[in-house]
């Protein structure tokens, strides 16, 4: 099952038409190996440029990509959206997709998670952080950027494609 979390413009943060998706215990996660593992997952279905880190504990999003998170290790509670979102418990084996604009913050500490963190087809990404003068140039960026040809778990179909090419 595959919970859509809807994210708005929040004034300070853009949001996205598109929902975040987090797909709970999605992850067989090996004990050796964790992270290559996740990362390995992700680059099978064109999703890579990773790092292997924790979330940072300030709001943030990018503007010129989506990103996918996969947890291999921990737990944290994230917020989405800025202050006022929702929050959500990420544990090992989640999955979490967060188009472009909507804002996450880790509410715990940066590493009380292992995260391997990948965009689609390898892209670049930026750090905005609901600061003025980011926009309109953020929001023109966002609305630019195609829905990925591939869902970070299972390719070519998947969950992903499905919610984000019907909105």
């Amino acid at each position: 099952m595959v919970e859509k979390i809807y994210i708005g413009d929040s004034g300070r943060f853009p949001g996205n038409r598109l929902p975040a998706l987090l797909y709970k215990k999605a992850l067989d996660i090996p004990l050796l190996f964790p992270a290559t593992h996740v990362k390995n997952v992700f680059e099978r279905n064109n999703w890579s440029n990773s790092w292997d880190a924790g979330i940072f504990t300030y709001h943030h999003y990018h503007s010129i990509t989506h990103e996918v998170l996969g947890i291999y290790s921990g737990s944290a509670r994230v917020q989405l959206g800025g202050n006022d979102g929702p929050i959500l418990l990420l544990e090992k084996s989640d999955v979490l997709a967060i188009p472009a604009g909507v804002a996450h913050k880790n509410l715990d500490r940066e590493n009380a998670v292992g995260v391997v963190g990948a965009y689609p087809e390898g892209s670049d990404y930026d750090i905005q952080r609901g600061e003025p003068g980011e926009r309109p140039t953020a929001d023109q960026h966002i609305a630019a950027l195609p829905v990925p040809l591939t869902d970070p778990l299972t390719g070519a179909r998947g969950e992903l494609l499905t919610s984000w090419k019907s909105c």
